[in-house]
């Protein structure tokens, strides 16, 4: 009678297993797969150039207003990225925060924000772009792409020449030029700095993407 009692327990046993095993399998080939993230379309993802051409971007800094004319037709990807960027906020209150002397002043450091990098911009702005170098002149007024000695590894920075800079010539993407502000690009060059840091250094408070406005003759 014993012997039957523990055999019986013992199928029991072996049944509820069986039934935990079936439902735990059952769950698997009917769990959800998790989901893609989706792809978020920019404003000038899809832009032509002929559309990328006819804008320009303006950057409110705490020193004035700087435009900048675009030459997509030169470097399409590093312009529609600086739209994009511009577009969707990446840019305001950032800071301008290298200055050579002489040389440049350098943007689009994101993770300058007032405020600190809001979600999903910190990763966006680390997409790199191919490097578009071209027979755009590196001289004063012209706008760069900024990027680390690897290759094709720009991401949001920039850079606003106020000298010559041949050297440059056919290795960094140019792709625009300043074409109203260039006093206020003066006068964060000459400001004090230390390392290549500015002492005080200028905020853009608000960049606009926008029609390019006709410049005197």
């Amino acid at each position: 009678m014993f012997g039957r009692t523990v055999f019986t327990l013992i199928l029991l046993a072996m049944f509820s297993v069986s039934i935990a095993v079936g439902q735990e399998n059952a769950q698997k080939a009917n769990a959800r797969p998790t989901p893609t993230p989706a792809i978020v379309m920019e404003p000038f993802d899809r832009a032509d150039v002929k559309t990328m051409a006819s804008k320009c971007v303006t950057l409110d800094t705490e020193s004035g207003m700087i435009e900048i004319e675009l030459y997509p037709e030169s470097a399409p990807e590093s312009v529609r990225n600086f739209l994009n960027l511009a577009a969707i906020g990446a840019f305001d209150t950032t800071l301008f925060s290298r200055v050579v002397p002489g040389f440049v002043v350098q943007g689009g450091n994101v993770w300058t924000r007032a405020g600190g990098v809001p979600a999903g911009l910190g990763a966006r702005t680390r997409r790199t772009i191919p490097d578009e170098p071209n027979k755009i002149l590196h001289e004063r007024g012209i706008v760069s792409m900024a990027r680390p000695d690897e290759p094709n590894m720009a991401t949001s920075h920039f850079f606003i020449l106020v000298s010559e800079a041949s050297y440059l010539d056919g290795k960094f993407a140019a792709f625009g030029r300043v074409t109203r502000g260039m006093e206020v690009v003066d006068l964060m060059n000459k400001a004090a700095v230390t390392d290549e840091k500015p002492d005080k250094p200028v905020r853009v408070k608000k960049a606009t993407v926008s029609g390019c406005t006709p410049v005197s003759q």
